[in-house]
């Protein structure tokens, strides 16, 4: 057998669906693209490609700055679940098409345990007397010995450099292993095993004959209720998620005569590039509905006209490189004024989650933030005669919701819906408690084909969203440097125009 031969049967990366579990462990061939141009090695080249390369490990690191947080966080799992074998994967590259990836992002409860965001990395806390022993399973380095840095696709020449196991452990507070160990490892595992499920087929196949979904699903469940109160590094991600989201609404402002000379896409673009210059990406589709288009809930085709007269609805939120996002609204004239049927309805919903807000406090009812701004629109609904009081027979009924259709808000975090394994009787029939970080965000939307309602009101959408903190003695509007008020609103936007 050739060089070339042998590197055609470099072991490739861990299998990661249930069917191809048990190749995983056997040597496989490096992928290669059917019609490469280089079908095959040389042995002067294969000999070459293994010598003349510097030392690159790094032997000065640090840990991750939320390492203290992530260490209680697994601490508490432990104490929750003494004496089982748990089972955290962070998921492996999905297909975008052919041989193309979707950008990767790590499971939320992974990330949320390690502040480790790369693929295939899976966290195994396996029981022993005094709690837990913790181990951080990882792809090393890709091999330079057998090729694998530069003939694999997945290899650091083709993208980019993965962190040793002994740099990982410096970053991360664990002890690190080779992932591609693991599903032998887990296979032979004895006793009680929970797996959060949904990211790693491959680790679940080795796990099947030793989990259930129900006991998986209470390991799934409290780690979504652990989010709902945030710690200190979490607030302070999310104030930073805000901050970036608030520069970029005014990006979006100082370009709306852009996006009436092109499309939504103009709109949604220039707050791409805030997201990925102050953050790691966009915490969600970004809307920028204008016109008719702010009456879809998640209008995300943003191809639509931006029109002098109309309104946009922007949703969005910048996600920070720890995966914290915001998540705000606006709706902005687009020529910088408001009409009187604009404004008469954008006062409304202003006055509803106004009320919302001030509803927000701990000892609260999750639920009286959202009754208290549905009974502020439905009140005006009546005024307005859209609907036939009283106003208790609307509620009773939700006649309202033809035209607010949608809850008033959720919880926020690592997820824009965040925490939504919770139970219901501890998210939305809980009680709110300081630390929690919710969303605030009625709305009006007059669908354009409503005849219910006067040809002046049809194809008009209104939402204000804000990031709220509950507090010790009440609550703090973590997007609060983003004007609500329509004369407010009116005079910001007239500021960035003129500078």
């Amino acid at each position: 057998m050739t060089v070339a031969d042998e590197l055609s049967e470099i072991p490739a990366t861990p299998e990661t669906v249930a069917d191809e579990a048990e190749a995983a462990e056997s040597e496989e061939p490096i992928k290669q693209r059917k019609n490469s141009l280089y079908p095959g090695v040389s042995e002067e080249l294969a000999e070459n490609m293994k010598s003349g390369w510097a030392d690159t490990e790094l032997r000065d690191l640090a840990p991750v700055p939320q390492a203290t947080e992530t260490a209680a966080r697994r601490a508490a799992l432990s104490a929750r679940f003494p004496g089982e074998r748990l089972v955290i994967p962070a998921g492996n590259l999905k297909t975008r098409s052919n041989d193309t990836d979707y950008p990767f992002r790590a499971s939320v409860e992974y990330a949320y345990l390690t502040g480790n965001q790369t693929e295939d990395g899976v966290l195994v806390m396996e029981p022993t007397a005094e709690g837990h022993r913790e181990t951080l399973y990882l792809l090393p380095r890709s091999d330079r010995e057998n090729g694998e840095f530069w003939l694999s696709g997945q290899g650091e020449l083709w993208v980019g450099r993965r962190h040793s196991l002994t740099e990982s452990e410096k970053l991360y507070g664990l002890p690190v292993s080779d992932v591609r160990e693991l599903t032998g490892a887990l296979r032979e595992a004895r006793g009680p095993v929970r797996v959060v499920r949904g990211y790693d087929a491959g680790i679940e196949a080795a796990l099947t004959d030793k989990v259930t979904a129900e006991r998986d699903e209470e390991l799934k469940v409290f780690l979504s209720e652990a989010r709902l109160v945030k710690d200190d590094f979490e607030i302070a991600e999310l104030q930073k998620a805000v901050d970036s989201t608030v520069r970029g609404f005014e990006d979006v402002v100082k370009v709306l005569d852009k996006a009436q000379a092109t499309s939504e896409r103009y709109i949604e673009g220039t707050f791409f590039l805030r997201a990925r210059v102050e953050g790691n990406d966009v915490g969600y589709g970004t809307i920028a509905a204008s016109g008719p288009h702010a009456c879809t809930l998640h209008w995300v085709r943003n191809d639509g006209p931006v029109r002098a007269g109309d309104l946009l609805l922007l949703d969005a939120g910048v996600e920070t490189r720890t995966y914290y996002t915001a998540d705000v609204t606006r709706t902005l004239p687009v020529d910088g004024r408001f009409s009187d049927i604009q404004r008469k309805i954008y006062d409304a919903v202003y006055e509803a989650q106004q009320a919302g807000i001030e509803a927000v406090r701990p000892g609260a009812k999750h639920r009286d933030f959202h009754d208290a701004a549905q009974r502020v629109l439905t009140e005006r609904l009546v005024e307005w005669g859209l609907v036939e009081g009283p106003v208790e027979r609307v509620l009773e009924l939700g006649l309202q919701r033809r035209w607010t259709l949608h809850g008033t808000g959720h919880m926020l975090g690592m997820d824009v819906h965040d925490c939504a394994s919770a139970r219901v009787e501890t998210y939305v029939d809980g009680v709110l408690e300081p630390g929690m970080v919710l969303t605030v965000e009625p709305g009006l939307y007059f669908q354009a084909d409503d005849l219910t309602v006067p040809e002046e009101y049809r194809g008009i959408g209104v939402r204000i969203e804000d990031d709220i903190l509950v507090t010790e003695d009440g609550n703090r509007n973590l997007s609060a440097a983003l004007p609500r008020r329509s004369d407010e609103v009116e005079a910001w936007m007239e500021s960035l125009r003129r500078a």
